[in-house]
């Protein structure tokens, strides 16, 4: 996203005063439920710990902010207590929480103690008592930067678990001179994932009686809850989702999962900016994970990668036939259904071998399971999740399929790419702005179908493995695909643009 910054699907150039800024250092307050490697679920924990760091690199002042779970280890990390204890207002009372810093990472990293919301519990989601436990973590990290006499000048938001941040500002901390000058980033992963609760929480959270907040033209079921991330939408200086795709997406009835009027209201401050990947960690140059090493100008290493697969995955090497590599939950979301409907075509009529690494739903399992006993030489099945296993997958098959029905932005086709597996996609959200559709002249760095259902599927594999026949082409593909920068260092300098923006929003005082 060369010099600009997207809003909606609009490029919109930096005014003279947003450049004179660019270089300004920021102190930039992360907020997150999971960072690698201390406590993760998914993406989000790649992307706090990949972000804040291509930042710093830039100049600014990062510190990161998340839980301190029951699982993670204080000797492992070195944690060291910072605040012995201090009051986070909650419910009409206050609760003490305690600050601790690890000392194995090169960024400020801070954890928030509490012991009945967090450290007696050695899971992240998923208890009855979320809405209080990620209420209580956002505003005891408010409070824990006022001890540390460290002034933000932008928070950055992640997902509905630190949404009502936006709303504190504008209500609570609205006369706070500690806060007077922070701009608030509300950034959305998944939609999906809104944080839907009653209206307890808003008493809980001390923002009752700054009245209950309804929309004429969603739902009236949403209207009639709190939903977290409306609130972050709603009262944030600037939204960023991952990708330029995925925030026109949001704006229509199909893709917007009930919030696209709240969206459009808001979409002069909506962006998309696409995540990135570690490059340093997934290289495939210098990945002790892999049985050979490689890079794109040399890629006899990954012969004996693809080799090393087919003997993990129990498979015999027939010559030569495409593997086809999967990684993702067994899910409809991750394209399943529609997968479904053709795998076994494509077992049956294309001559091609599958590894297929993931879990989920019980009736994909039993799909899978099926097949993989009617096609034991093309078909190989790991009901399991491994980032390392992952790795070796990328290394050794020649195509990474990921059909998703939806997909905000996406990293494993970022990581596929990077170790040479050619994609083939569903076009939506970041997979639309990745991976490029090889359609000659055009090089392309994979394959896409724009139609989400079987037979489209079926189409892009099938020009896949016939293009694979080529290996002049394929290996052109290979290069293009291999050779795209999507590292976060460009990523970082939009969002460095964004926080500035945010700030200038705030202290300008324009209209929502």
């Amino acid at each position: 996203m060369p010099g600009g910054l997207w809003v909606a699907g609009f490029l919109l150039l930096p005014s003279r005063s947003e450049i004179l800024m660019d270089n300004t250092p920021f102190n930039i307050l992360y907020l997150t439920t999971e960072l690698s490697p201390y406590a993760r679920t998914g993406g989000l924990a790649q992307v706090a710990a990949a972000l804040p760091r291509a930042l710093a690199a830039l100049g600014d002042d990062v510190r990161i902010i998340l839980p301190r779970y029951g699982l993670i280890d204080p000797e492992q990390h070195r944690l060291r207590r910072v605040l012995e204890s201090f009051p986070v207002p909650f419910d009409h009372e206050t609760e003490t929480a305690g600050l601790w810093q690890a000392q194995d990472s090169p960024l400020p990293v801070y954890f928030v103690e509490h012991h009945r919301f967090f450290g007696s519990r050695k899971g992240i989601y998923s208890f009855p008592d979320d809405g209080e436990r990620f209420i209580f973590f956002s505003r005891a990290a408010l409070e824990a930067v006022r001890r540390l006499d460290w002034q933000p000048h932008a928070i950055h938001c992640n997902e509905w678990q630190t949404a009502l941040v936006p709303n504190w500002m504008r209500t609570l901390y609205a006369s706070d001179p500690f806060f007077a000058q922070t701009a608030v980033l509300y950034n959305i992963h998944n939609l999906s994932y809104q944080g839907i609760f009653g209206q307890r929480v808003l008493e809980i959270a001390g923002i009752a009686e700054h009245g209950f907040i309804a929309h004429p033209e969603v739902s009236p079921s949403l209207n009639q809850v709190v939903d977290m991330m409306a609130r972050g939408i709603i009262f944030a200086d600037i939204i960023v989702t991952v990708s330029p795709t995925y925030a026109r997406e949001i704006l229509t009835p199909e893709y917007g999962e009930g919030l696209d009027p709240i969206l459009r209201d808001r979409q002069d401050r909506l962006f998309g900016i696409l995540n990135g990947i570690d490059t340093e960690s997934f290289d495939p140059a210098r990945d002790p994970h892999l049985a050979a090493t490689y890079d794109r100008h040399n890629l006899q290493g990954r012969d004996r990668c693809r080799l090393a697969l087919l003997q993990e995955a129990g498979l015999p090497d027939l010559g030569d036939a495409p593997i086809i590599c999967m990684t993702s939950r067994l899910s409809d979301q991750k394209g399943y259904d529609i997968l479904e409907t053709v795998l076994e075509p494509m077992l049956r009529h294309l001559e091609t071998q599958w590894v297929i690494m993931g879990t989920g739903e019980d009736r994909y399992h039993n799909f899978l399971e099926n097949l993989q006993a009617r096609f034991p030489q093309k078909l190989r099945v790991l009901f399991t999740y491994s980032e390392t296993l992952a790795r070796r997958l990328f290394a050794g098959a020649d195509i990474f399929l990921m059909p998703s029905r939806h997909e905000p932005c996406g990293l494993d086709q970022l990581l596929a790419m990077r170790y040479g597996a050619i994609p083939v996609v569903h076009a939506t959200g970041g997979l639309a702005d990745t991976v490029q559709d090889h359609r000659p002249p055009v090089t392309g760095t994979g394959f896409s179908f724009q139609d989400y259902d079987g037979m489209a599927l079926f189409a892009a594999m099938v020009r896949a493995c016939e293009v694979y026949r080529h290996p002049t082409v394929w290996a052109d593909i290979r290069q293009e695909a291999m050779g795209r920068d999507h590292s976060w260092a460009s990523s970082a300098r939009e969002y460095r643009k964004l926080y500035r923006r945010a700030r200038s929003l705030k202290l300008t005082g324009r209209p929502q």
